[in-house]
């Protein structure tokens, strides 16, 4: 089977990835970014009077939104999931309390926040308006986040409803999340430090060009205004474009579960 194009490849994962993050409606913003980046990235090189660096810059632009959607799409999880544990954490105690589900959502929906409180504010419109039944209701929120932990709580929390004296299991699930959230941090730290090492490396490689014109004129002069110059950074632009694919490719975030 035919493989697809890069470009498709990156438009069909930036997709996927701000669906999977509640941000869908965002891709036409972000492919009109990128149809923008690609044009100033062309005029930026023709200004400087280097055709050769000119497609270089124009692609490698059009590739930075759907970079930067892969790059934040780590940290819209860790949030997500901080607030999921906050929730669940509140919502368990008020069960453990009242044992009755639909008032611990309701009375702690004001503490909560997007896009978790909407979730839980689905749930008690659902019962409440649509279909009196739990069970149902909970199988309906359990496929509405891609979690875990959250569908094991769910699935506590059904149980629960046949056996209350079950509820002695949910705060052992929610304190997985905890568990969860510090070996994730202790994972992306080591991801963050290669990325820190080659956005310094681009710094120094592009910010010798401008440096040069001051230690050397005329070596900036041969390097700006001459044919084997121009091509030279042509292939360095190349280069840090390439690399960064890879950087962001091999450094993907590690996602702990239980």
């Amino acid at each position: 089977r035919k493989k697809s194009g890069i470009l498709r490849r990156e438009l069909k994962e930036a997709q996927n990835i701000l669906q999977m993050t509640g941000r869908g409606n965002r891709f036409s913003f972000i492919c009109a970014v990128a149809l923008a980046l690609f044009c100033a990235g062309g005029s930026i090189a023709i200004l400087l009077g280097n055709f050769f660096l000119a497609p270089v810059m124009a692609v490698g632009f059009l590739f930075l939104p759907f970079w930067y959607v892969k790059l934040t799409a780590s940290h819209f999880k860790k949030d997500v999931s901080a607030e999921l544990e906050t929730a669940l954490s509140i919502i368990t105690t008020a069960y453990l309390r009242s044992e009755d589900i639909l008032t611990s959502i309701e009375e702690n929906l004001a503490y909560l926040n997007p896009p978790v409180k909407n979730v839980f504010a689905d749930f008690v419109a659902r019962v409440r308006l649509i279909d009196p039944d739990l069970e149902v209701a909970l199988d309906v929120l359990k496929e509405t986040m891609e979690n875990e932990v959250f569908q094991e709580w769910v699935d506590a929390m059904k149980a629960c409803l046949y056996d209350r004296s079950l509820k002695t299991t949910l705060t052992p699930i929610v304190a997985k999340l905890s568990d969860m959230r510090i070996v994730n941090a202790e994972l992306e730290y080591l991801v963050v430090e290669p990325r820190k090492e080659f956005i310094t490396m681009v710094v120094l490689a592009v910010g010798n060009i401008p440096l040069l014109y001051f230690l050397n004129p005329s070596w900036y002069d041969t390097l700006m205004h001459t044919i084997a110059g121009q091509i030279m950074l042509a292939i360095t632009g190349i280069v840090i474009f390439i690399s960064a694919a890879c950087v962001i490719k091999l450094t993907k975030p590690i996602e702990y579960r239980t």
